[in-house]
């Protein structure tokens, strides 16, 4: 049974329905039970042993029922912030009238909240990525901790069709054009599918094209550009600070972040190879909600048998995993 006490209490129902009950002096009850005389004659005048409400019975307020009326009024018509619901109150109903009172005021009304007074604004719809065919890629570049073997970080490379949710990734020691050039040349040989369209940051890896000044045509001298123009893909760049442009390859970098968190890996080989076990594992296996309910390998396989043309060659699946 929960008993409803006041935090200053120094006694409970069942002291207080003895002290009412007793005949004993005063003095008496009191040392035996650590308390005033005082709190002996309350409530021993008292009928209920229950502390009573702690509410005031007059309210601290300067408004009449009335004004009352109006001020909430005009908090719910006009939307009056406090202070200049004060001033308006001041200035017309009641010149007296505290903030702290006009607070109370809203409260006890129940428009204290002017947040919730406010019409609730629609919610912006999700919105899904454009709908595209096979060959659209995204690629980005992850950092990767520095194992105990390892003199410095290595960086992961990542790429992900857009239609297919299929990954290639590879691991590099740095993050110059060198290595996107060599992991495009890796991406080029893996991926079953047709590359038509790229979408990279705007990083020094990537292009030489400079955001600051708009240029958003490759100058033709930069060795990743150069690469994709030899094997016919369009260069797309995100909008600078946009990162959620690119979020796709963004989401699964968080994929990644999550595997990094969640392991222990004894050795920077230890870590490579869990990473490209994760890759075939969500390639292969993980069926994704956005392909529903379809793994990335079987999407593209739909897409094969529909569209061979978008294909330069036939995906084929892992052995013993062919279905």
């Amino acid at each position: 049974m929960l008993i409803a006490l006041h935090k200053n209490a120094r006694t409970t129902p069942a002291v207080r329905a003895e002290i009412a009950a007793s005949a004993e002096p005063a003095s008496i009850l009191a040392q035996r039970f650590s308390i005033t005389e005082q709190t002996v004659y309350k409530w021993r005048k008292r009928d209920s042993v229950q502390d009573r409400s702690h509410t005031a019975h007059r309210l601290q307020t300067q408004l009449t029922p009335a004004q009352e009326i109006v001020v909430v009024h005009l908090r719910r018509t006009l939307l009056l912030p406090l202070d200049d619901l004060l001033a308006v109150t001041r200035e017309f109903l009641c010149p007296v009238v505290s903030r702290s009172g006009l607070d109370r005021c809203l409260r006890r009304h129940g428009v204290g909240n002017l947040n919730a007074l406010r019409p609730a604004t629609p919610q912006e719809p999700h919105k899904a990525f454009k709908s595209y065919e096979p060959g659209f890629l995204h690629m980005d570049v992850k950092y990767l901790p520095q194992m105990q073997d390892e003199p410095k970080r290595r960086y992961l490379f990542v790429a992900i069709d857009r239609a297919t949710r299929w990954v290639f990734v590879a691991i590099k020691a740095n993050k110059s054009a060198a290595s996107a050039k060599a992991f495009l040349n890796a991406l080029h040989k893996a991926c079953p599918i047709k590359i038509n369209k790229l979408l990279t940051d705007n990083g020094k890896e990537f292009t030489d094209r400079l955001f600051a000044s708009r240029e958003r045509k490759p100058s033709g001298n930069h060795e990743f550009d150069q690469l994709c123009q030899a094997l016919c893909i369009e260069h797309r760049l995100t909008k600078p600070r946009t990162p959620r442009t690119n979020g796709m390859v963004e989401r699964f970098n968080g994929r990644i972040a999550d595997v990094l968190k969640t392991h222990r890996f004894s050795s920077g080989e230890d870590l490579e190879q869990t990473l490209l076990r994760y890759v075939a594992l969500y390639n292969h296996q993980l069926p994704q909600s956005a392909l529903k309910s379809k793994t990335p390998m079987q999407a593209m396989k739909d897409w094969y048998h529909e569209r061979p043309h978008l294909f330069h060659k036939r995906p084929y699946d892992r052995p013993g995993c062919d279905s």
